[in-house]
């Protein structure tokens, strides 16, 4: 598996480096993409006449949720990142942690899925353009393997999908949040 995984990062990472207008667009895209669909979720806070959060509360749980079953993981897998292993070339920083899972992957794609699974098929759509145009940037600017970005994509989704069997509107937790806002 890892010799595909490896070809697919660098057919992927050989686009870098062709074309100076890609290579801005997908830097900025990963630099940009994780807090644009953030400040995209709160903007959306305020949106419509029937002022229900769940969708946007459980966004928010969905993202830290990924995220932390990420870290549960880089206790146990290692994965050097692709430049180090000698598979891509780097266009931006290095990055100091493993490589799998994708934060950023994870974090988009929860976002995308929460959206997607209560039933807001447009915006949960555009969430998932969103979300695939940063899993691509992360592989092109060859800080990720794609089997990184995969993984990124299974942990989003799963916070998704427990946020959503578990969280409820009307709860305790629930009114705190909500009513910060």
């Amino acid at each position: 598996m890892y010799g595909i995984d490896a070809a697919a990062t660098r057919a992927i990472n050989d686009l870098a480096g062709t074309a100076a207008a890609a290579d801005f667009l997908c830097i900025w895209i990963s630099a940009i993409g994780v807090p644009l669909l953030v400040v995209a979720v709160a903007a959306q806070w305020w949106y419509g006449s029937t002022r229900t959060h769940n969708r946007h509360v459980a966004a928010g749980f969905s993202f830290l949720l990924g995220l932390a079953i990420n870290q549960i993981i880089l206790l146990f897998v290692h994965r050097i990142r692709p430049y180090d292993a000698g598979i891509t070339h780097l266009l931006i920083e290095r990055s100091a942690d493993p490589s799998f899972p994708s934060d950023h992957t994870t974090a988009v794609f929860a976002i995308a899925a929460t959206f997607l699974l209560y039933g807001m098929r447009t915006r949960g759509q555009w969430f998932l353009a969103a979300a695939l145009l940063v899993a691509f940037s992360r592989v092109y600017l060859g800080i990720h393997y794609v089997g990184d970005i995969l993984g990124g994509v299974l942990t989003g989704v799963l916070a998704a999908v427990l946020v959503r069997a578990f969280y409820r509107e009307g709860t305790r937790v629930d009114r705190i949040i909500t009513g910060i806002f």
